[in-house]
């Protein structure tokens, strides 16, 4: 019989003649199901100890990484509860805190006045420096001796730099401290517990290590504010200046430190005025004209100053249009009410859109209390945006000066047919506050983007004993918008805190100014309210330096 020409074929071909990628996907596919079956025999291990003991190899997987898991837990836990020192900088008291963090980092917070964010370094350790009071014998010294800050200023670098070094000998002691304490309670062996202690001082060391060897000295030209001092990146100086070398970047830090006391110790002389748990905290805006800047500024002033309800007098708009109506909705993130009156740059558009946030109070003609004050408002009668003709549907009205002293006697009327004793009435223009004289005490609008404060003559007939009525006018909290840019300086960022004690009777004012668009200036003005001046008066509150005549609204 003839062989066959052909070759048989073999069913159970060599391994070694797979194809390459087929042989790494089989080693592949084998070395994933050890390793699936080593990490369930260490976590079988490290839950029944006493199985794991049968298996050195594993045993020892599950020792080491209990031993790792213990010590960066435990100098994390010694951390976060005793990473902190005290440390007198200038004239301040600071403390100095390290704090576990993936993106590193300084902060240097300045109470009420918000924070400086410095990308100083890399790393797990943020450093976080709080000046939380001023030390009463050297604040003293600062303001009677003219050269006090300019000697504390000086020693603000070696002040900082004594207290970086204790609170990183601190965090080493307490992060070992605590690790040990942690592996004595877990394992109760004292080679483990020793292990464990050496794990935790080389994580913390390496911390350490890693945020000095990437600090980064330029990061004091980029720093990032918040709270107030988003308007005031003057409390710094001129970072631009700064160049890449420590003595500059420590003749910054000195500059911090000085110009900060200023303003602390400026801060110091104002009028005593102590508000109490009954007072009544009232911002007053106006005229936001669309800027957004405002709102930051008034979040910021409604969270530091414990406000109770913020008051708008208008022109919340430019033009009163639909488009505009989503400017309104930072109203609701304030979480306060927020009583609103129509300005002459608002539509009944812009009314009905404050009116849909859920703690907006439209006043048009009526009376609300809020915060436990009654407070009564109109709307301007007139809608005359910078614009020929107003847009379809805006509900504009006439704009002659009749109608503007007719809402003010209108709103007299009411409040008089109410028979409540209003404690504050609201109106745009301040033209229409004549009508109110003798009606209620005080007055609040806006309009003029011009800060005035005046008293107005009770009318003729009114009953003996009636006070004088003030009137408060505020300048622009939204810099006048674009209108704002016109002249030669830009118009400065304008609000009020109100105090109110439990009777409801003004008892002071604080006259906030934020420089404008592209100024840093920031001004807090006290006022006590004593007897009030004599009737027909006025006093204006004197602008910041390089402040704009005012625009007024037309």
């Amino acid at each position: 019989m003839a062989e066959s020409d052909q070759t048989p074929t073999d069913p159970t071909p060599n391994p070694r003649r797979r194809p390459t990628a087929a042989r790494a996907a089989a080693v592949a596919r084998r070395a994933a199901g050890r390793a699936g079956r080593v990490a369930g025999r260490v976590a079988s291990a490290i839950a029944h100890p006493g199985r794991a003991r049968r298996h050195p190899v594993l045993w020892r997987a599950a020792t080491v990484l209990a031993v790792l898991a213990v010590g960066v837990g435990g100098a994390v836990l010694g951390i976060l509860l005793f990473g902190r020192t005290g440390v007198d900088v200038g004239p301040f008291h600071a403390e100095m805190r390290l704090s576990p963090s993936a993106s590193g980092g300084s902060q240097v917070n300045i109470p009420p006045l918000g924070a400086l964010h410095l990308a100083t370094h890399a790393g797990p350790a943020h450093l976080s420096i709080t000046l939380d009071s001023l030390d009463q014998r050297r604040t003293e010294e600062l303001i009677t001796d003219p050269n006090a800050i300019t000697r504390a200023s000086q020693t603000a670098v070696s002040d900082v730099t004594n207290g970086v070094i204790r609170l990183s000998l601190r965090t080493l002691a307490v992060a070992v401290l605590t690790g040990l304490l942690l592996a004595a309670l877990i394992f109760r062996r004292v080679r483990l517990v020793a292990w464990s202690g050496t794990v935790a001082l080389a994580t913390t060391a390496a911390s350490l290590g890693i945020a000095a060897g990437t600090f980064r000295v330029g990061a004091i030209e980029e720093p990032r504010y918040t709270g107030l001092l988003v308007n005031a990146p003057a409390v710094v100086g001129d970072a631009r200046r700064i160049a890449d070398r420590y003595d500059q970047y420590a003749a910054q830090l000195q500059s911090i430190v000085g110009n900060v006391s200023r303003l602390y110790t400026t801060v110091s002389t104002l009028p005593v005025y102590q508000p109490n748990s009954e007072t009544t905290r009232v911002l007053h805006v106006s005229d936001l004209h669309l800027n957004p800047t405002a709102w930051s500024l008034i979040r910021t002033v409604v969270e530091q100053f414990d406000i109770d309800v913020v008051i708008d007098t208008g022109d919340i708009n430019d033009w009163g249009s639909e488009p505009e109506a989503s400017f309104v909705d930072t109203i609701a993130l304030l979480r306060v009410p927020y009583v609103y009156i129509r300005g002459n740059h608002d539509s009944y558009l812009t009314e009905r859109a404050v009116a849909r946030q859920r703690n907006a109070i439209v006043l048009d003609n009526s009376i609300r209390t809020v915060a436990g004050l009654t407070i009564a408002g109109i709307g301007d009668p007139r809608f005359t945006p910078d614009k020929q003709e107003s847009p379809p549907g805006s509900g504009s009205l006439p704009g002659t000066i009749d109608s503007v002293l007719n809402s003010g006697r209108q709103l007299a009327d009411t409040i008089h047919a109410s028979g409540r004793q209003v404690d504050i009435a609201l109106v745009h223009d301040p033209a229409s506050a004549g009508a109110l004289a003798g009606v209620c005490p005080l007055v609040l609008a806006g309009h003029l983007h011009n800060r005035t404060v005046s008293e107005l003559d009770p009318p003729p007939g009114s009953l003996p004993g009636t006070k004088p009525t003030r009137l408060l006018v505020e300048g622009s909290t939204g810099g006048a918008g674009l209108r704002g840019l016109e002249g030669e300086q830009p118009t400065p960022l304008a609000m009020s805190v109100l105090y109110f004690d439990r009777l409801h009777a003004l008892q002071a004012y604080d006259d906030i100014t934020v420089g404008g668009t592209g100024q840093s200036q920031v001004e807090l003005k006290r006022h006590l309210v004593g007897e009030p001046q004599p009737a027909g008066t006025a006093t204006q509150a004197p602008p910041p330096a390089q402040s704009p005549p005012p625009t007024p609204t037309r």
